[in-house]
C-alpha cells in the first residue's frame, strides 16, 4: 500500500537514510514501495535523549533508519529497556515495553516508535516535564 506523505514548505524528512527537504510550497510525496521514513518531528537527535524513555526511543529510531536490529545500538535498548522495566509499577505502561520489545524483535521498528511515545507521554505526565514543542 502507498504511503502518502503531505509536506509543509521546507518540511524535512529522512528517506532511508537521507535528509530530504521540501520546496517552498506544499507538496504531496507518494512512496510506491516500502521505504524508512521519518518526518522531522520524530526525529530525535542523541542529546535529545535525556530522560528513560528518550533513552528507548533514539536505539529504536536508529534501528529503524538502519532496517535492523543489532549490534551496539540494539545492546543499547536492551539495556535502557531493562533500566526502565525495572524502574516501573504500572501494569499498562509494562505491557507497553513488553510490546515495544516484541515490535523490535519482529523487526517492526516503526510500530516499536509508535509505542514509544506512550512510553514518553507516560513518562512526561509523571516528571511533570512539558511535551516537547513540534518542530515542524
Amino acid at each position: 500500500m502507498p504511503l502518502k506523505l503531505s509536506l509543509k514548505p521546507g518540511e524535512k524528512f529522512v528517506l532511508n537514510g537521507a535528509v530530504v527537504e521540501n520546496g517552498d510550497r506544499r507538496a504531496t510525496l507518494v512512496l510506491q514501495n516500502k521505504a524508512s521514513v521519518l518526518r522531522e518531528k520524530d526525529i530525535m537527535q542523541e542529546h535529545e535523549a535525556d530522560s528513560p524513555a528518550r533513552r528507548i526511543y533514539f536505539p529504536v529510531m536508529m534501528m529503524y533508519l538502519e532496517g535492523r536490529a543489532e549490534g551496539a545500538v540494539y545492546d543499547q535498548f536492551v539495556l535502557r529497556m531493562t533500566e526502565f522495566m525495572n524502574a516501573l509499577t504500572n501494569p499498562e505502561v509494562l505491557a507497553d515495553c513488553v510490546s515495544v520489545s516484541r515490535d523490535v524483535m519482529a523487526g517492526d521498528f516503526y510500530k516499536a516508535l509508535i509505542r514509544c511515545r506512550k512510553l514518553i507521554s507516560y513518562e512526561d505526565q509523571r516528571t511533570g516535564r512539558a511535551p516537547a514543542a513540534s518542530k515542524g
